[in-house]
């Protein structure tokens, strides 16, 4: 094997997540060996939580020292809340000019707000090309999450603060990163009369279409699991991927399935998360529902498209807000591979634009039940969908090449505007 020349652009990667969370090695990571395999030099700092830090550092350290990546991984600080921000951005700070005293670093690619706030100054600073991959609308999304309430005056002015670094984000920035069409559209209406939306690229959260692909699935595994999970070949499962934590809305879900189970009394609800069980039995108990129509199963990636395979049908509600116009569900690329009709509601990013071009599943405008009953009426029409059309449509949206085909684009304006 021919060793990689290494081009003259050093890039310095700053993100808040870690690399030992399954969100670094999924949507960090795989672009970065991509950058890196083609020749640039990359420094990755990211913040890790202790736990998970000790149990995979050996194995992340591994696979970017094989792809020629520097790793500087900080400690990330959990509390207090506001001042253990502050101490993680004073710790960045201090390294990231460090790193620079020897480095010529001549691009800072910053994912999302915390990670830009030292960006920034790395522009104003050294001159480099500044990338902000602002993902979503972070400090939005603090609010509608309801982990900042306005009504504390110390998260007001954190909101004020960083919707104002927001827009110095914005216009500072060489190139800016969005995850949805809908959110290029409100960027660039916050930048009218500033800056071209030519230097704003949409890349999604991007999906492993080799893993996720109805094609190469071996159907005695798949039978494995729906055995090992006490499932009939004839039972109708509705499927959910996944974490719940802050938007997925599981009342509303819950609440689906029972109308779905009194017109399918045999209908089977198979969540495949880490969640805790009973954190879900309890919510489903209060909607009513029985304990034996629920299946929890914990599944780590790569047995992911195994127990989806079970599924006759998917599902995820998630909370409608401003913020979620610039959220791009991972899942929703992952089911879409997988050629499975995908139920979920309208409004979160470019999750209506994509359902509707693939034909491959059903939307709903609201959260009640005559909004569910004609879902549940278009159902079996849905389980015909085309599996190949999905997967087509998956692939112009979610195929980890393309985005990193996108990355590289722009690492390459950034060497010719060195």
């Amino acid at each position: 094997m021919q060793p990689i020349k290494r081009l003259n652009l050093k890039a310095l990667y700053i993100s808040y997540d870690g690399m030992t969370d399954p969100l670094g090695q999924s949507q960090v990571m795989p672009y970065l060996f991509e950058l890196s395999n083609c020749g640039y030099e990359i420094t990755l700092i990211s913040f890790e939580k202790e736990i998970v830090y000790q149990k995979n550092r050996a194995i992340i350290q591994d696979k970017l020292c094989q792809n020629n990546i520097k790793w500087v991984p900080l400690n990330y600080t959990k509390r207090p809340p506001v001042l253990s921000t502050i101490w993680d951005i004073i710790k960045l700070r201090k390294e990231v000019f460090k790193l620079y005293k020897t480095h010529n670093y001549k691009l800072v690619h910053c994912r999302s707000y915390i990670s830009a706030l030292v960006g920034l100054s790395c522009k104003q600073k050294y001159n480099s090309y500044f990338v902000f991959d602002m993902r979503g609308f972070w400090a939005d999304e603090r609010v509608d999450g309801k982990i900042w309430k306005l009504i504390n005056p110390i998260y007001s002015l954190i909101y004020g603060y960083f919707k104002r670094k927001e827009i110095k984000f914005l216009h500072n920035a060489d190139h800016i990163v969005v995850l949805t069409h809908e959110a290029k559209k409100i960027v660039s209406g916050w930048l009218k009369n500033y800056k071209s939306a030519d230097n704003i690229s949409v890349i999604p959260c991007s999906v492993n279409m080799n893993l996720f692909d109805y094609n190469h699935i071996d159907t005695k595994l798949v039978n494995e699991k729906g055995q090992s999970l006490s499932l009939q070949a004839d039972d109708f499962v509705l499927g959910y991927i996944g974490s719940i934590g802050t938007w997925y809305m599981l009342p509303e879900m819950l609440s689906f399935f029972k109308l779905l189970k009194s017109k399918r009394p045999g209908a089977k609800f198979l969540f495949v998360t880490k969640e805790k069980k009973e954190f879900i039995i309890e919510e489903a108990i209060k909607q009513g529902l029985g304990e034996s129509d629920i299946i929890i199963t914990p599944s780590e990636l790569e047995h992911i498209p195994y127990y989806s395979s079970l599924f006759s049908a998917s599902i995820f509600f998630i909370k409608p807000c401003f913020s979620k116009k610039a959220s791009s569900p991972t899942k929703q690329g992952e089911l879409m591979s997988m050629g499975i009709p995908i139920i979920c509601n309208s409004g979160i990013g470019d999750t209506d634009l994509i359902i509707n071009e693939s034909d491959s599943g059903i939307l709903i405008n609201d959260f009640t039940t005559e909004e569910y009953e004609k879902a549940i009426s278009k159902i079996d029409a849905s389980l015909l969908i085309d599996k190949k059309q999905s997967r087509e449509v998956a692939a112009k949206y979610y195929d980890l090449k393309k985005a990193t085909d996108t990355y590289i684009q722009i690492y390459k304006e950034a060497e010719l505007n060195q």
